[in-house]
């Protein structure tokens, strides 16, 4: 089992970032600047990097950037650079010829790839070689030992079989820490059912997976009495997770006969070939945030207007930077994902562990979409509180808001819809109205239309058992129409998870 790299998980602010700053230079001066075609273009800027407080010098990395030269991000080592490096010679001469290339095999080559979920645009793909899948490996071990995993415990990994981050981030850390854990492929493998049966051959100690279809999976064995006693935690990926989802996760999971379970959320986007977990937190309390790996990658918070660097603890863009991938690589990449809470470095109040931690809710430019309300222009309408707003409505269950033309007419008024499950015999509409009043207050538009659906009618709504991940919240515009139907960014960058 691997331990945390350089023990940075314990160290002084001061002494974690005088450590980023030696594992960045080298970075840049042996990889990145031989051997990238995009950075080593960059070279000057790259060499004016002495510590962390020179990050502006190198330029932005967006996804734009990626979807016109993708190949162009990917790591390519020249073999004659290689060769007359003092260290390689000292191996070839300890060690043999054959020694050198297959270290140089390993960490250089090719062997994996993932894909961006590819909502608001085409999937991306993101290249690993052997080195990257290693450091895969030690980021599962850091989730499970953060997440206060233990060997003896037994696992349902239930995110989508698919050349998708999630899925191979939860099998890697499985096999690593070496805990039982079983993947199910999610709901396209082996369906609802299949999922249902796992849990009660199993008996788990976690469950893994989207949070939208872990609800409907849970929701599901409530209804056939499945009971699930020794589940101590429901680790969650892929999507966003408000606090209202938590709850109502924890609600079903007592109902299955478990108390006291964790729900931790990850946070985590396929460039940055890892994800980042919560640490568990008593009941009532809060969450201190995504625990990093300081080690491994830096992060920025930025001003998403100015790119500016903003101060610890406050709002702002998230930014990464890794410190020793291969493969593809992108610096100082723009994520298009905002926290409300910051980056801090103070030590956790939970788990003591002094790795920075990202604070506070993430939202997405991507979901700040533009809505033509009336004839004279279009609205920017950010949907990001929503999911805050329609999941703490303990009377309803999952939820999906339409975009739509009225009258499927491409050049009438935009008309928002809100589908919901209606989980009580409480009057219809008092609901509504309800429904209706917090909407507007969240986004200032009021729905077109609040429809009540069952259950079953709601995951064909979401896609569950067919989509990689279940669909909240879906723009069914036309694409072709100038501004109707596009995503708006506030930087041109959307996050990919």
């Amino acid at each position: 089992m691997r331990d945390c790299p350089n023990h940075l998980g314990f160290k002084t602010r001061r002494e974690i970032l005088h450590s980023q700053a030696l594992l960045l230079r080298r970075y840049l001066e042996k990889t990145v600047i031989p051997f990238s075609k995009h950075y080593g273009k960059l070279a000057g800027d790259l060499r004016r990097i002495r510590d962390i407080g020179d990050l502006h010098h190198i330029p932005f990395t967006t996804k734009r950037d990626l979807q016109e030269h993708a190949l162009d991000f990917v790591i390519v080592p020249d073999k004659k650079i290689l060769a007359r490096r003092p260290s390689t010679i000292v191996r070839a001469m300890c060690h043999g010829r054959r020694a050198v290339e297959d270290s140089f095999e390993h960490e250089f080559r090719p062997v994996f790839m993932t894909f961006t979920s590819g909502r608001s645009s085409e999937p991306l793909p993101v290249v690993y070689s052997n080195h990257d899948l290693d450091h895969l490996k030690t980021a599962g071990v850091q989730i499970m030992q953060i997440c206060g995993a233990k060997r003896d415990m037994r696992m349902v990994n239930m995110f989508p079989y698919a050349p998708h981050l999630a899925f191979w981030q939860s099998h890697y850390a499985g096999t690593e820490f070496g805990v039982f854990m079983v993947g199910s492929g999610g709901g396209k493998v082996v369906g609802t059912d299949g999922n249902l049966r796992l849990i009660q051959r199993i008996n788990p100690d976690a469950v893994i997976g989207m949070p939208t279809f872990l609800y409907h999976v849970m929701q599901e064995a409530v209804s056939r009495g499945i009971q699930s006693p020794k589940l101590q935690r429901v680790i969650l990926g892929g999507e966003k997770v408000p606090e209202g989802m938590v709850r109502k996760l924890k609600a079903l999971a007592a109902q299955m006969g478990a108390n006291n379970v964790d729900v931790l959320m990850t946070y985590g986007f396929t460039e940055a070939k890892m994800a980042w977990p919560e640490c568990p937190y008593p009941d009532g309390g809060e969450s201190a945030g995504f625990h990093l790996y300081p080690e491994l990658n830096l992060i920025e918070i930025v001003d998403p207007k100015t790119g500016e660097t903003v101060g610890e603890g406050q709002p702002g863009e998230i930014v990464y930077t890794p410190l020793d991938s291969r493969g593809t690589v992108v610096l100082r990449y723009r994520t298009g994902d905002l926290i409300d809470g910051g980056l801090v470095h103070e030590p956790c109040p939970h788990c003591g562990r002094t790795m920075p931690r990202l604070v506070g809710h993430i939202s997405r430019t991507a979901e700040v979409k533009e809505m033509h309300l009336d004839k004279l222009k279009g609205t920017l309408v950010d949907f990001n509180q929503l999911e805050h707003v329609l999941d703490g409505v303990d009377a309803i269950g999952t939820w999906q808001l339409e975009l739509r033309k009225k009258h499927d007419d491409p050049l009438d008024l935009d008309e928002l819809v809100l589908h919901v499950e209606k989980l009580n015999s409480g009057d219809d509409s008092r609901l509504r109205a309800e429904l209706d009043k917090k909407v507007a207050s969240a986004v200032e538009v009021h729905p077109n239309k609040i429809i009540f659906e069952s259950a079953e009618d709601m995951r064909r709504l979401q896609g569950v058992n067919l989509q990689l991940k279940e669909q909240r919240i879906v723009d069914h515009r036309p694409k072709s129409e100038n501004g109707n139907g596009k995503t708006g960014h506030a930087n041109g960058n959307g996050g990919s998870h």
